[in-house]
């Protein structure tokens, strides 16, 4: 096999492209991912039963399956039974964040049981009911606790994103592939795949390891 090092430049402007698609799936992916398991990690601290049965069944079938079976249930799987196709773009929004969500709504629940039951208490020893107590007094002293898996899992999703070139998202992975089935360049194409993925996630990491550091002097 020969190199061809002009081949490491000319894949660049490639994987730009893809790599704009990446991160904005990541991003929207995972703030959805927030949302959904900030709801339902409170939802498996709730008093009620059902309610954490919910909250448990949703992360455990999430959790327990592959998360490319995930991908072509609700690409392929969904529209066969409903009759009507989505947009991949969009699929890989809503797959981002169900996914994270499952592990976000682990982050959230250990979260907030890393929180000694004290505080409950004296919160209401101040006057505050039990929602007034999670706001102001739980919840602040629990997000110092999630901020680094936070940061885990936003760096895991980045990475899976590389699944949905199955779909034809034409993300970081997908726009390699593409550009390695016309010029045959396998090996200079996924050498810079893998850099452009460590442009993402080490100063990614660096940041999370920063924010770490000052938790932990906070």
């Amino acid at each position: 096999m020969v190199i061809n090092p002009q081949a490491f430049i000319d894949v660049i402007p490639f994987l730009i492209d893809g790599l704009w698609i990446t991160l904005y799936i990541t991003i929207f992916g995972v703030a959805i991912g927030c949302v959904i398991g900030t709801l339902f990690g409170l939802m498996s601290i709730s008093r009620f039963r059902i309610v954490r049965f919910i909250a448990v069944t949703y992360v455990e079938v999430v959790r327990g399956t592959p998360l490319l079976a995930q991908i072509f249930f609700i690409h392929l799987g969904i529209p066969a039974l409903i009759g009507h196709t989505f947009d991949p773009y969009i699929t890989g929004v809503a797959i981002i964040g169900i996914n994270s969500g499952a592990y976000i709504a682990e982050i959230v629940r250990g979260g907030v049981n890393s929180i000694d039951k004290g505080q409950m208490e004296a919160g209401r020893s101040l006057g505050l009911n039990s929602r007034q107590t999670m706001r102001y007094i739980i919840w602040p002293q629990a997000l110092k606790v999630m901020i680094p898996p936070f940061g885990n899992q936003f760096v895991i999703s980045l990475k899976d994103t590389s699944l949905l070139s199955s779909i034809a998202v034409a993300e970081l992975m997908y726009s390699g592939r593409q550009y390695m089935t016309i010029t045959f360049s396998a090996f200079e194409t996924m050498f810079m795949v893998c850099i452009f993925y460590l442009i993402i996630t080490i100063p990614a990491s660096l940041l999370l390891r920063y924010l770490e550091g000052r938790i932990d002097k906070s």
